[in-house]
Parts: structure tokens; sequence; C-alpha cells
């Protein structure tokens, strides 16, 4: 009887160790990392301004930048991995590739999958109109034609604003350049586009001195955080990564690289 009782203490120490240890295993994700002396970085390498090819064929874009910079003060290497956008999740996930850093909205969707850093830059749908334009605010669109980007995000969310409903007209094409053409030529009133990609293409045609993008106080059309996307047990390199991206702010060098590709900083 004594025996049995012996075993049935001893049986049940080890159901509570082993439980103990199941609750809370050590997180290697940043060690791993600098055991390898490298991350991954998982991207399209198709989608300027933030990872795209140049003239030259050499990945280029602010993404690439900012993951650059943020490699050099963690001591490691960055690799960049072209994927399949719709299956960059999964590859997150298998190990394939350690972040996701490719203008990766923050959603609450996302946000139950995987991991984000802090933000560091929020997108959102500007109004673009000539430099000389009456149109001063979102209010003055009222009764005039705007041009966006067919099956965009400025699409849904012009439609469904309340000015909307007072445009003359809403003009799609093919892409926001096609759009500032017929801007510049007087066949449109405005252009609603993402920030990014209107600074990109107004800085990328020294365009200054054609297109003006009315301010925060003066009306935009919604907006969207971005964040590097991690692996939701990540924590030590998530960490790491809120670090160097929080110093990179700080000392201006993010701004700096903003400039560079926008001719504005629109870094968070």
């Amino acid at each position: 009887m004594k025996k049995s009782i012996f075993l049935a203490f001893i049986l049940s120490l080890a159901v509570f160790f082993a439980g103990c240890g199941g609750q809370k295993s050590e997180d290697l994700s940043w060690t791993k990392i600098q055991d390898k002396g490298q991350f991954v970085v998982g991207l399209d390498d198709n989608y300027p301004p933030a990872g795209f090819h140049d003239a030259t064929g050499e990945l280029v874009g602010i993404d690439i930048d900012l993951a650059k910079e943020a490699a050099k003060r963690l001591g490691v290497d960055v690799v960049f991995q072209p994927v399949q956008w719709d299956g960059v999740m999964m590859n997150l996930k298998n190990g394939d590739i350690d972040v996701i850093w490719n203008a990766l909205g923050i959603t609450e969707k996302r946000k139950k999958e995987i991991a984000f850093t802090n933000v560091y830059m929020i997108d959102k749908n500007v109004i673009v109109v000539p430099v000389n334009s009456s149109i001063k605010t979102k209010a003055d669109l009222a009764g005039k034609i705007v041009g966006l980007q067919a099956g965009s995000t400025a699409e849904p969310a012009v439609t469904d604003d309340p000015i909307g409903k007072e445009l003359k007209e809403i003009r799609k094409f093919e892409n926001p350049t096609q759009a500032l053409l017929d801007l510049q030529a007087g066949r449109i009133d405005a252009v609603v586009t993402n920030e990014m990609n209107g600074r990109f293409l107004i800085n990328q045609e020294n365009a200054q001195d054609k297109y003006h993008i009315l301010s925060e106080e003066a009306g935009y059309f919604g907006e969207e955080p971005y964040g590097v996307g991690l692996r939701l047990e990540d924590k030590a390199f998530l960490a790491e990564l809120n670090r160097v991206l929080d110093e990179m702010k700080a000392d201006g060098t993010a701004a700096q690289i903003s400039e560079k590709w926008f001719g504005a900083n629109i870094i968070e």
C-alpha cells in the first residue's frame, strides 16, 4: 500500500514538472538570428517604392534601405528573398523567411496570425492637385473630376466617403502615373493615390513644381499603418527590431531614408 502511494506521488510530481516545462519555453529567436549571422526578409520584389529592381537590376527601395540599416545596427547581415505575395504568411510561419518587410499593412486579421513591430509608416490615400489648383481641401473636390487607380484602396476610400457622392466624375486609370499625366494635361482636377506611391512618383520625376499633395489637415481618404511582420513566438527578435527602429527614428536616419525616396519625411 505504502509502495503504491509512493509511486503515485512520484508520478504526480513528474506530471507537474512536465506541465511546468510545457507552459513556458525559452525564446531563442534573437539568439538564433545571431548564430546565423543574418535574417531573411520575404518580399514582393516588384513593388516600388518599397522594394523593386532598378534599371541596373539592383534591388532597391525604401524598405530595402530601412532593413539594411536595421541589420547593420543589429550586427548581422540581411538577405532578401522574393516570394509569392499570396503565400508570404506561410513562408514566414514555415521558417523560410524571418520577417516580412514590404509595406505590410497592420490589420486586425493579420495580428491574429503574426506579430508586428511598432508602426514605422502610416500610408494615406492623399489628394494630389496641380500646384496652381483652387482645390485647397477635400471639401473643394465637390463638382470636380477625380482620377484614381482602378482596383486600388483609393477606389473604395473615395466612393465610401461622403464627398464621393458630390464628385462630378471618378475616372479610373491603370496606374497612378497615367492619372498624374491626365492631371498635368488638365483632363482631371485631382488624383487620389496612396502617399507612398504619390510622393515617390513626384520625386522621381522631379515634378514638385507641377503637383502638390494636400496636407493632412486639408483632408485625405483613410490610412494604413505599416509594420515589419514576424512570427508570433519570436518576441526576443521583435524586441531587438523595435529597439533599432526606434533608434533610427530618434537620430534622424529613418527620416533621411524617407527624404531620399519621397523628398519628404513620412516616417512615423
